[in-house]
């Protein structure tokens, strides 16, 4: 899986404020576990996404995913959201999309017992935690 495009996009997805973000919370390891099993399937599907956005963002801005500065991140994933991309891609760009927000709030949110969830984070955003301790 291409760990440092993963790893960018979750966190433009649920970037850090005063709360670590998606990377911080675990997100990539545990897309990377559901990936191996529960997915497994979808897991060509999900990578080929990724490598996608790598060169969308390469033909809309000359740079890698990584590289380019916020805006540019966020206006390449909203056009892949929105079907309005510049490459030809060999996925479907916005089911490649809505199984990466699904699956990037779903490892945020989850049980931390499923590998992502760090340290309770997002419980302790929501102030779910506070409350069921």
């Amino acid at each position: 899986m291409n760990t440092r495009t993963l790893r960018t996009v979750v966190d433009c997805l649920i970037p850090p404020d005063d709360f670590p973000g998606a990377y911080d919370a675990g997100v990539c390891e545990y897309l990377n576990r559901l990936f191996e099993s529960d997915l497994r399937d979808e897991a060509e599907f999900f990578n080929t996404g990724l490598n996608s956005i790598e060169e969308e963002a390469n033909a809309r801005y000359g740079g890698s995913f990584q590289t380019l500065t916020s805006d540019q991140q966020n206006s390449t994933l909203e056009a892949i959201q929105h079907g309005d991309v510049v490459i030809d891609w060999p996925v479907s760009p916005r089911r490649f999309f809505d199984m990466l927000i699904c699956t990037t709030a779903e490892g945020f949110y989850s049980n931390p017992e499923q590998g992502g969830n760090r340290r309770a984070i997002s419980w302790f955003m929501t102030g779910f935690e506070e409350s069921n301790s």
